[in-house]
């Protein structure tokens, strides 16, 4: 029994260690030149998307919005869904049927307007 365990432990171990010494050990391989610099893998900075003011819930601090794509968010379809927003105030300068352009992020996990402005 002690040898099973023993031996299932090891396989463990090599299973988990292997990729680590497969990256060491191609360190250097395909190295960049000195005075090329490295993309930013940094999301861009998301664009404001059209939306259309459904419901203003200030007890909740939200706004219900329908809205095109926000491909920031990985959401590719237009939809109506209610978002927290990042200032209290804001849901004073909105009522329902409001044209509105916003961004939302996800804040620790709460989808948030975190800007917005009167559409034009």
């Amino acid at each position: 029994m002690k040898t099973v365990i023993a031996t299932a432990l090891i396989a463990l171990a090599s299973t988990l260690s292997a990729p680590s010494m497969a990256a060491d050990g191609h360190n250097g391989h395909g190295a960049m030149p000195a005075d090329m610099k490295m993309q930013s893998h940094a999301p861009a900075e998301a664009k404001m998307v059209d939306g259309t003011v459904k419901k203003v819930d200030k007890t909740a601090g939200k706004v219900t919005l329908a809205h095109g794509p926000l491909t920031n968010l990985g959401m590719d379809m237009s939809m109506t869904m209610a978002f927290r927003v990042k200032d209290a105030a804001w849901l004073d300068q909105m009522k329902d049927g409001d044209k509105i352009r916003f961004v939302a992020e996800d804040i620790n996990g709460v989808l948030t307007v975190v800007k917005f402005e009167p559409a034009k």
